[in-house]
């Protein structure tokens, strides 16, 4: 019996194997991140956890602490395949900074299920160590420790949580350290990459539970810190001309130096004196050019460029090839719609977190567009063919500055077929004459005809009404599926055009739309199977359309720089000439001469010059193009601010204290 006892495994190498096995397992095939010195890393931070876990399955012996090890390495194992499925779907990690959200999210059930079956290898893969402790537990050895072995347990831990600590401190070179990670900046993704998901979660759960204070950050000898000096800008890493002094700015006099005197709040300090070292967008040739006009602005569920042909959906051909035409325009995605529509009501980027503080403290969000509009004298209205408190749209459309708001369940219900799933086409036709004899209206619809499942077996009774026109297309079950979701939309817009133009106020009407983000439940190859060209999957996937159009512009206006969703707002601002001051919105005005960026939500980044890919420290140069030794570095600055700035003004309702 003894003999026996000492040939059996240990009960720790098993969680020493379970703990390293899914890490790797996560890092190497969920986030795709192959750098050794990544891997090490995670590796190093995973002492801890394995020491915590060692130590919570061996309090108790024989029986029990089998059970406790069997029980704890589901329950971990199930946590690596949550955060599996919900980064294939979201493009982000879960956060327990947002619960609630993330359940609306994930309130599909069929979308999850579909998810799981084509991730049905990885599954497998994390699976492996909790069939084999289930199948082999009898060789391993499951031994209480006794007050002495928890007490060296304890120590070890102290020491191994030291010992990180050190790490941390000591990598201080380039605005994703260690230390910045865990000292300044909020990136769960970015965490993860690092530290490995047991760690990243722990800190996760702390700055839950007791509140996290982001820094903004400047670069000095490679190190970055924290400062409240007026160097503090987000300028372009190469010389701008100057400018004559009758140029005008898209700034108001917002008396930050007085608030920058006044406040002894050094958080507070720091995003006033932000707001005033950043340089304000000029006023263009665009300025005013839709000034007084109406406009209908759609966020359209699941669209993509790739929707649009000009047999398939004619309207949507039209309206993306004339108007204002932005060549190189993303929609990125950021927790699903309610991160698409965040983006582009507000301009600001919506992490977790910061969703999380818009949904549950509801500042008023002063430049959005509901409250940008009705200052000018418009009627603000916001329409939604499904659920009015799905993402707690019946209270954040207030911040937006849309007082009325009507969607199922307060009142469309009466007035069209709701249940799974409506039609965009029925949207339109029963509300536009709620709004079209109005004066001057900003309208604003969330469609929901284009939304996943893309099948034709009862989960989308849209794409089935429409299989007829995508049959015999060359394509997978799953595009067709989603090409016949967005005919619905397409009609939509044919139905609202001709509305528009029946009552004599198209040619007064701007007509704007955005996807809320791509397809995300396709797969790559599926979406590149329709694409007009290769795209990857952490950028190019993201490419659309920002559709601008106006029935009197007779030619088409090409805009090649680089813009994405949280341009919109102060894009629009502009051209209807609604005083704006641009330093508190993180988008800028894509048609002036700001450099253009798309930021990613695992901060990647797309600029005029080339494509950041985070993960790797990739950057790809476009062709004919040079940049400064230092342009990355700056920009990766530039973007960990924007983030900073963005959670910042929600977190402390930045516009209602300066006075916008």
């Amino acid at each position: 019996m003894e003999q026996e006892m000492k040939s059996k495994i240990r009960n720790e190498y098993f969680i020493i194997f379970l703990v390293i096995y899914l890490e790797l397992i996560f890092k190497l095939l969920v986030f795709k991140v192959y750098k050794p010195i990544d891997i090490l890393y995670t590796i190093i931070f995973s002492v801890t956890p394995i020491l915590i876990i060692s130590l919570l399955c061996n309090i108790f012996k024989g029986r029990v602490a089998k059970v406790i090890t069997i029980i704890t390495t589901i329950v971990i194992t199930i946590y690596f395949i949550i955060q599996t499925i919900f980064y294939k779907l979201f493009s982000v990690p879960f956060s327990f900074m947002t619960l609630g959200l993330a359940g609306n999210a994930l309130d599909f059930t069929n979308i999850i299920a579909d998810e799981l079956v084509k991730n049905i290898f990885l599954l497998i893969l994390f699976i492996l160590p909790a069939i084999l402790l289930i199948i082999f537990n009898k060789k391993i050895k499951f031994e209480s420790y006794k007050s002495k072995g928890c007490l060296v347990m304890i120590l070890a831990i102290c020491v191994s949580i030291g010992v990180t600590i050190g790490i941390v401190n000591l990598d201080k070179k380039g605005t994703y350290s260690s230390y910045n990670l865990f000292y300044n900046i909020n990136a769960q993704d970015k965490n993860i990459e690092k530290f490995g998901l047991l760690t990243s979660t722990g800190i996760d759960i702390q700055r839950t539970i007791f509140g996290f204070e982001e820094k903004v950050i400047i670069e000095t000898d490679g190190e970055l810190i924290e400062t409240n000096e007026e160097d503090q800008t987000d300028e372009p890493p190469y010389e701008q001309e100057q400018e004559p002094e009758e140029i005008k700015y898209n700034e108001k006099d917002l008396q930050l130096e007085n608030l920058i005197q006044s406040t002894t709040d050094k958080n507070l300090k720091n995003i006033y004196e932000y707001i005033n070292n950043t340089e304000p967008t000029k006023k263009n040739e665009y300025t005013g050019y839709f000034k007084d006009k109406n406009l209908i602005f759609i966020l359209a569920e699941g669209f993509n460029n790739i929707a649009v042909d000009k047999e398939l959906t004619p309207t949507l051909y039209k309206l993306a090839n004339s108007g204002f035409v932005f060549n190189n325009f993303y929609s990125p995605v950021f927790l699903s719609t309610t991160g698409g529509e965040f983006q582009a009501m507000t301009g600001l980027i919506p992490t977790q977190n910061t969703l999380n503080m818009w949904k549950k403290d509801m500042p008023q969000i002063s430049n959005a567009i509901g409250n940008s509009f009705a200052k000018e004298g418009y009627t603000a209205n916001a329409y939604h063919n499904w659920t009015y408190t799905y993402y707690s749209r019946n209270d954040t459309m207030k911040t937006l500055g849309f007082n009325s708001y009507m969607g199922k369940g307060n009142g469309l219900e009466k007035l069209m077929h709701t249940k799974w799933l409506p039609s965009d086409v029925d949207l339109i036709n029963v509300t536009t004459d709620f709004y079209t004899s109005e004066d001057k209206f900003v309208t604003y619809y969330i469609t929901v005809s284009g939304h996943a499942p893309y099948n034709f077996t009862g989960g989308n009774s849209i794409s089935i009404k429409n299989k007829e026109f995508v049959k015999n297309l060359p394509y997978d079950d799953a595009v067709k599926a989603y090409l016949a979701s967005q005919i619905e939309l397409d009609r939509a817009l044919e139905t609202l055009i001709n509305d528009l133009d029946e009552k004599g106020i198209l040619q007064d009407t701007v007509i704007a739309l955005v996807g809320d983000h791509y397809p995300y439940t396709l797969t790559i190859d599926e979406v590149n199977s329709v694409s007009t060209y290769e795209r990857d999957d952490i950028v190019e996937v993201n490419r659309s359309n920002f559709i601008l159009w106006n029935s009197e512009m007779e030619e088409p206006i090409q805009i090649n720089k680089v813009g994405s969703q949280i341009d919109v707002l102060p894009t629009l601002l502009n051209l209807f000439g609604i005083e704006y001051d641009s330093r508190t919105i993180i988008g800028k005005d894509i048609l002036s001469d700001e450099p253009g960026i798309a930021i990613f939500s695992n901060r990647s980044w797309v600029t005029d010059y080339g494509t950041y890919y985070s993960k790797s420290k990739k950057f790809v140069l476009k062709d004919g193009q040079t940049v400064s030794d230092d342009y990355v570095s700056s920009i990766n600055r530039s973007v960990a601010n924007k983030f900073t700035m963005s959670n910042s003004f929600v977190k402390y309702d930045i516009y209602e204290k300066i006075g916008i």
